[in-house]
C-alpha cells in the first residue's frame, strides 16, 4: 500500500526530529551520512532506528505541582519578585524559606534518585547502547561509543510520584488564589 505525502507540518517536524537527532546521536547521524551517500555501508538489513513521536505534555500536573511549591514554598512569590532592591543577605534569607518550603514539596510528593552513582568527578566510561535519554554527553563527542569522560552532574530520576487527587472541575490553572483579608 503506497502511503501519501504527509503535510507539509508533519515533514516539518520530522525535519527538526531528524536534526535533532543527527546532531545528538553520532550512529544515527553515521547512519544518515551513508544513506545520502548511496554507500554499500549503509544499514540495509538492520532494523530502523526507533524514530520517537513527540507528544503533547499533560498540563495539568505540572499545573499541580506548581501550586504545591507556591503553597510550600512561596515558589512563584520568589521568582515574580524584582530582587535588585534588596541586600544579599535579605535574597539569602529569603532563599532559604523558599529552598525548605520546595525541597519539602518534593520530598512529600516525589521519590528522586540520582542517575548516575558515582561522585561528581569521577572518570566514566558509556558502552554502545548507553541510555541517551539518562545521560547527555557533553563537550567534543565524536564517533561512536564506548566513550570516556567525567561525570560533571549526576542527573535525577523520579521514580515515584504522590500527587494528590483533584476534584472535577477544579482550575489547575490557579496556582495560587488572590488572598483577600476582611
Amino acid at each position: 500500500m503506497a502511503e501519501s505525502t504527509p503535510p507539509a507540518s508533519s515533514r516539518l517536524s520530522l525535519a527538526l526530529s531528524a536534526f535533532w537527532r543527527i546532531l545528538t546521536n553520532p550512529a544515527f547521524a553515521g547512519a544518515v551520512a551513508a544513506l545520502r551517500r548511496g554507500s554499500a555501508d549503509a544499514p540495509r538489513t538492520s532494523p530502523t532506528p526507533e524514530i520517537r513521536r513527540l507528544q503533547d505534555a499533560e498540563p495539568n500536573a505540572a499545573l499541580q505541582l506548581l501550586g504545591l511549591l507556591q503553597q510550600e514554598g512561596r515558589f512563584i512569590d520568589f521568582l515574580e519578585e524584582d530582587v535588585a532592591a534588596y541586600s544579599d543577605a535579605e535574597i539569602g534569607a529569603a532563599t532559604r524559606v523558599v529552598h525548605e518550603g520546595c525541597r519539602k514539596t518534593l520530598r512529600q510528593h516525589f521519590a528522586i534518585e540520582a542517575v548516575r552513582g558515582e561522585p561528581e568527578g569521577t572518570r566514566v566510561t558509556l558502552a554502545e547502547g548507553f541510555d541517551s535519554s539518562a545521560v547527555r554527553l557533553t563537550g567534543n563527542v565524536v564517533g561512536r561509543p564506548p566513550f570516556t569522560g567525567r561525570l560533571t552532574h549526576r542527573g535525577w530520576r523520579v521514580t515515584e510520584t504522590r500527587l494528590p487527587k483533584v476534584a472535577a472541575g477544579h482550575d489547575l490553572s490557579v496556582v495560587a488564589p488572590a488572598e483577600v483579608e476582611l
